[in-house]
């Protein structure tokens, strides 16, 4: 935390956002095109809805490496990555490789491959786990993992934490990033249900808060089936877990029976090479995997202890999909884990870590309200001077300087994931000179803040 600050004019924020609003739209004529075209075949004229944003999305033609070049011929420094599905970097010849080699051996679907096997004992061996199957998306990953729990314990119930983000699936939209005039009391949240929703029985409790998580339990245990929860929460920036929370969770997860799942689809790899569990070091009973273990290839997967996994074996949990496994997505998880050694993660970690540090300097010398943080790979600027730990601090974060933080990066190059999270991920494709670009970006920053 910054030992002094002082408040941001609010007027001089919105100076800045005018400017750069101004400066985005700039010499901007192809984007804006192929935005009125994509809108006439894709609803907000996106495949994604979180890619969407006024006046127009980027439209992204190509990329290698640490970069990315958009449709009016703009270079941008990558330090989004796909939320980690990038984490080797944009064409990694290892990568190509590997997926070159499964081309060439044919499209092989149905029966089983000695490819799904191989590629099934790496992620065992990596992640710790005892089994594991594979699915097409992390959304698909969450939802079985969560039926395993309800198979193995005959009980329907979900609970999951307020502003946790587990894909797209009924349960884990409830409470993603709930109105916090809907959301009922801050230490027993009310469960923000949407309309179009059938979620089920669906549990609500805040992040880094035993007590409550404590009371949940003893009243609906019976009822409750799993705890899905990201070991680290990666929807609302970085929210780093408490010293000794996670321990706690596992000692009540197994006091009151419930199956406790990590979601790890946005950490993972980005975590270190073990995935965060490893590294907090709290075993789940079923972990969730996606993004960072395919080299940029669609492929997820779900998989923990056997006691756990023998109900999809028994079949009581049937779990079918004729892309699961498929050679692509196996030749992703051969390459990721040729590439991704505890070196050269540790690298990429140092990358962000000096980052982190350099940055954290900048908001010391210019006094603003913010403090950074950082896990793994990954890093954030988050616009408070205290300590994030849940969604309802989260929610009282700075989000129009951050905004205008967002917006003044790209205009200097510098693309960060859409919205107002604030997150990079330092890649194994980026280096010394990307990482002073996002520190100088940031200085700059801070300059205009202050002008």
């Amino acid at each position: 935390m910054p030992t002094t600050s002082v408040p941001v004019d609010p007027k001089r924020v919105e100076e800045i956002l005018k400017q750069e609003w101004q400066l985005f739209t700039k010499d901007t004529g192809k984007s804006q095109a192929e935005s009125a075209r994509s809108h006439k075949s894709l609803p907000l004229g996106v495949t994604s809805s979180f890619q969407h944003w006024d006046p127009y999305p980027i439209s992204i033609v190509s990329a290698q490496g640490a970069y990315m070049t958009d449709v009016d011929g703009r270079k941008l420094l990558d330090l989004s990555m796909g939320f980690g599905a990038m984490l080797a970097g944009h064409l990694n010849p290892v990568v190509i490789e590997e997926i070159q080699k499964s081309l060439s051996e044919g499209m092989l679907f149905v029966t089983p491959s000695p490819t799904s096997t191989e590629a099934a004992e790496m992620i065992c061996t990596r992640f710790g786990i005892d089994q594991v199957r594979f699915t097409n998306s992390g959304t698909e990953s969450t939802m079985y993992a969560v039926r395993v729990a309800r198979a193995a314990t005959d009980k329907m119930g979900i609970l999951k934490v307020e502003g946790g983000y587990h894909g797209s699936y009924d349960p884990f939209v409830v409470s993603a990033k709930p109105p916090l005039t809907h959301a009922g009391d801050a230490e027993e949240p009310t469960p923000y249900i949407e309309s179009n929703l059938v979620p089920g029985e669906i549990y609500v409790v805040p992040f880094n808060n035993i007590p409550a998580l404590e009371r949940m339990f003893e009243k609906n245990a019976d009822n409750i089936a799993c705890f899905i929860v990201e070991p680290v929460l990666e929807n609302i920036a970085i929210v780093l877990p408490d010293a000794g929370y996670l321990e706690r969770v596992r000692e009540l997860c197994d006091q009151y029976k419930v199956v406790l799942i990590f979601d790890e689809v946005k950490t993972g790899l980005t975590a270190g090479a073990h995935g965060a569990s490893a590294r907090l070091g709290v075993k789940p009973d079923l972990i969730t995997l996606a993004k960072s273990i395919g080299g940029g290839v669609t492929v997820a997967a779900f998989g923990g202890k056997k006691q756990y996994m023998d109900f999809v074996t028994n079949g009581k949990m049937a779990h079918f999909g004729t892309f699961n496994g498929n050679p692509l997505a196996m030749a992703g998880v051969r390459a990721v884990d040729r590439i991704c050694s505890d070196g050269a993660l540790e690298f990429a970690e140092a990358l962000n870590q000096q980052a982190l540090d350099r940055i954290s300097a900048i908001i010391e010398e210019y006094q603003l309200p913010a403090h950074t943080v950082g896990f793994g790979v990954k890093g954030c600027v988050t616009w408070s001077t205290t300590p994030v730990r849940n969604y309802r601090d989260y929610k009282a974060t700075d989000f129009s300087i951050a905004e205008a933080h967002w917006l003044f990066a790209i205009n200097r190059g510098i693309i960060t994931p859409p919205g107002l999270d604030e997150q990079w991920l330092i890649s194994l494709a980026h280096g010394q000179e990307e990482i002073d670009l996002l520190v100088e970006d940031f200085r700059e920053f801070a300059k205009a803040l202050r002008a």
